[in-house]
């Protein structure tokens, strides 16, 4: 039987050419006012899945 990719998953993270999966940081959503400048811009970078995370990732995308 197929397996069906989990379409949470697919939404919040991209795989790059390399393998790479691309994530967005957390604690950007709201609460905005308490935070300094340089964090919230520091929010808006996008970040790498560490290799721990990798592997479960990479089994709710199985066609990616």
């Amino acid at each position: 039987m197929k397996q069906k990719t989990k379409k949470a998953a697919f939404k919040r993270f991209k795989i790059t050419k390399k393998g790479k999966i691309l994530r967005a940081r957390q604690m950007a959503g709201h609460l905005k006012a308490s935070k300094s400048r340089t964090a919230k811009n520091r929010y808006k970078r996008i970040a790498f899945v560490s290799k721990p995370e990798k592997r479960n990732v990479e089994r709710l995308l199985p066609y990616n």
